[in-house]
């Protein structure tokens, strides 16, 4: 009887499928852009349907995490200890990004021949700061997470608790194998974002501005390598190994160009790769409103690259004064849309040297940018989840060990 011919693994795995959509994609979109601008329906209707996820695996992860848990001053312990480990590290991500750009200069361009596109929705804003009553009203994700927390304080209060637990545990595994099914859509999911982007914007607009776009995507490599990947290694834990681990994830942030894509599948992951339940339910969440790495890196390089495109020397005291500036408001860049752009012309309008109009230049390539602040955010807040699981004694080292043989979406 012949034998079976074997499979390789790598074919039967997601990843790949993903890989192969983008690639179809890219080609489909640069051949017929015509056709390729069609499918955007099916990237948005993907990422849609994940978001659906979020504010029930939030919840859950939450409430389970922290009713479970014997020590309610360890809640306040590791909402502290997160906020803080994000404060440090996104200044250094803005601290990189005006660094490298002042020795890159990758604004040294001239402006004549570069796209231009509306920028007056966003300078329209200036002055106005960023309205935190509509941060918070607007994103849900953090909503959902108050929400949670309060609920898993006062469960674990109560004398029902063991049953109510026995009662949302069936629950919170059945969401998370909907989602492991629904996970199957992610190269349509990443086809549909992928393809519409090359198609509406074409590769030939990434020329003019290309210097800064190899700039900030060898910034974010520098800051996932260099400096996540010395803390990681702080802790005893590789940098290469996490990535390989969530490497579906970046694909599908990449195709789809939304870290909300994957933060329901990345929740999932930390807690196989060794975290526990509280701290990923209390850090990932958080962390997607108040870590944004990437953000920072694109806020400050953009801030210098349009002083020297308007050739406007900033001394170190305003370079200073920029990093404080978005020290404050980098924090606000999500949950609002075009909150980024708001940030960026109230950072130009306080500075009051660089034209402010420089941000027409700037959205002409922002979806393409897009995915780096995007793959940059979401791998800054699993290592940041790492980090707080590991310094609170609440992280296997046993399930880091193993390999992730069977990922989320396998």
């Amino acid at each position: 009887m012949p034998s079976k011919t074997k499979i390789p693994k790598f074919f039967t795995h997601l990843t790949f499928y993903v890989l192969l959509a983008l690639v179809f994609a890219i080609l489909l979109g640069y051949f017929f852009p015509a056709a390729a601008i069609k499918t955007e329906k099916l990237g948005i209707y993907f990422v849609q349907l994940i978001k659906i996820f979020i504010p029930p695996i939030i919840f859950l992860t939450i409430v389970t995490g922290i009713s479970g848990m014997s020590n309610l001053k360890k809640v306040g312990r590791i909402g502290a200890k997160s906020l803080l480990y994000f404060e440090i590290v996104t200044s250094i991500s803005l601290i990189i990004g005006i660094v490298l750009a002042d020795i890159i200069q990758p604004g040294k361009i001239g402006k004549t021949g570069l796209a231009v596109s509306d920028a007056s929705k966003y300078t329209k804003h200036v002055g106005k700061g960023i309205d935190w009553k509509e941060f918070f009203l607007s994103n849900l994700t953090l909503q959902i997470l108050l929400l949670a927390i309060i609920a898993g304080i006062v469960i674990s209060l109560l004398k029902q608790k063991e049953s109510i637990l026995a009662f949302l545990e069936p629950i919170t595994k059945f969401v998370f194998k909907l989602l492991k099914y629904v996970m199957y859509l992610a190269p349509i999911g990443a086809f549909g974002g992928m393809a519409f982007t090359i198609g509406k914007f074409g590769i030939k607009t990434l020329l003019p501005l290309g210097k800064l776009m190899l700039t900030v995507y060898a910034t974010m490599a520098v800051f996932i390598f260099m400096v996540l990947g010395l803390i990681l290694r702080y802790y005893k834990l590789s940098i290469w190994k996490y990535l390989s681990n969530i490497k579906e994830e970046i694909l599908i942030v990449l195709g789809t160009s939304s870290s909300e894509a994957a933060l329901p599948s990345l929740m999932r992951k930390l807690e196989m790769m060794g975290c526990s339940k509280p701290v990923v339910g209390l850090v990932v969440p958080t962390g997607y409103s108040f870590n944004l790495d990437g953000t920072s890196i694109y806020l400050s390089m953009a801030t210098i690259f349009l002083a020297q495109l308007y050739n406007v020397h900033l001394s170190t005291a305003e370079m200073l004064t920029i990093l404080g500036i978005l020290m404050i408001t980098s924090k606000g860049a999500a949950g609002v849309t075009g909150s980024g752009f708001i940030i960026l012309a109230s950072t130009l309008t306080a500075i009051q040297k660089i034209p402010v109009e420089g941000l027409a230049f700037l959205l002409a390539i922002d979806k393409f940018m897009s995915e780096a602040r995007a793959i940059t955010n979401i791998i800054g807040n699993g290592v940041a989840t790492l980090v707080i699981a590991k310094s609170e004694g609440d992280f296997n080292s046993g399930d880091w060990e193993m390999p992730l043989s069977k990922s989320l979406s396998a």
